[in-house]
């Protein structure tokens, strides 16, 4: 599953691509690694309209997996079935989170250093703006012991099963990727019912390997 993504992108082009928003982060730009716990900028519905604000990659976890006292977050969806991720797939917990590039581990180590590769993808060479489909929510809880109990604003994104492009590196599952206007729209204003047929691999020559 996808636990590193990079995101370069000016305020402006986010405003190209999705249209206006308010904006909560003073028009920053973004050229960064996101890692999970990390923040990163996500588009999210409000009563005034969409707005940008960051958020903190890990949605809480299904109690029956913390051990401890710290939730450390789920930072991938995929079984939207599951009771505790129904909460959140209305639309007034839907997000779009902006990307240029995403990573997935190769399955075989290196024969010198003993670590998985890390293959890098995107749209193409040039690594135009996407969109994972996310989910967020405010959480108050434990996310580090030694931060104790906190308000979070958190998000994750769906995934689905990998294209003819990602399965060779990673054959379980690849985040579902949007890419047209109609496909955001979609996702953030359809019912369930419709929207839910967004969590689909991306079409195969919409994605490169920046490695090959």
């Amino acid at each position: 599953m996808c636990n590193l993504y990079k995101i370069e992108a000016t305020s402006n082009q986010l405003k190209t691509a999705v249209g206006s928003y308010i904006d909560l982060t003073n028009g920053a730009s973004f050229d960064e690694n996101i890692y999970p716990d990390y923040s990163a900028p996500i588009i999210r519905n409000n009563l005034d309209g969409p707005e940008l604000a960051l958020s903190r990659w890990g949605m809480p976890t299904p109690p029956i997996y913390i051990k401890g006292q710290a939730d450390k977050g789920i930072t991938n969806v995929r079984n939207v079935t599951s009771k505790h991720w129904q909460q959140w797939l209305g639309v007034a917990s839907r997000c779009l989170v902006p990307a240029t590039s995403f990573s997935e581990y190769g399955q075989t180590p290196d024969t010198t250093t003993g670590k998985k590769p890390l293959h890098w993808f995107a749209r193409n060479k040039e690594q135009p703006l996407f969109f994972f489909a996310g989910v967020w929510a405010e959480w108050l809880g434990v996310r580090k012991v030694s931060e104790g109990k906190q308000e979070h604003t958190l998000f994750a994104f769906l995934t689905s099963e990998p294209n003819s492009v990602v399965a060779p590196i990673h054959p379980k599952a690849m985040p579902v990727i949007l890419t047209d206007p109609e496909e955001m729209n979609m996702w953030m204003n359809a019912e369930w019912n419709i929207a839910k047929e967004l969590q689909r691999p991306l079409n195969s020559k919409k994605i490169t390997r920046l490695d090959q």
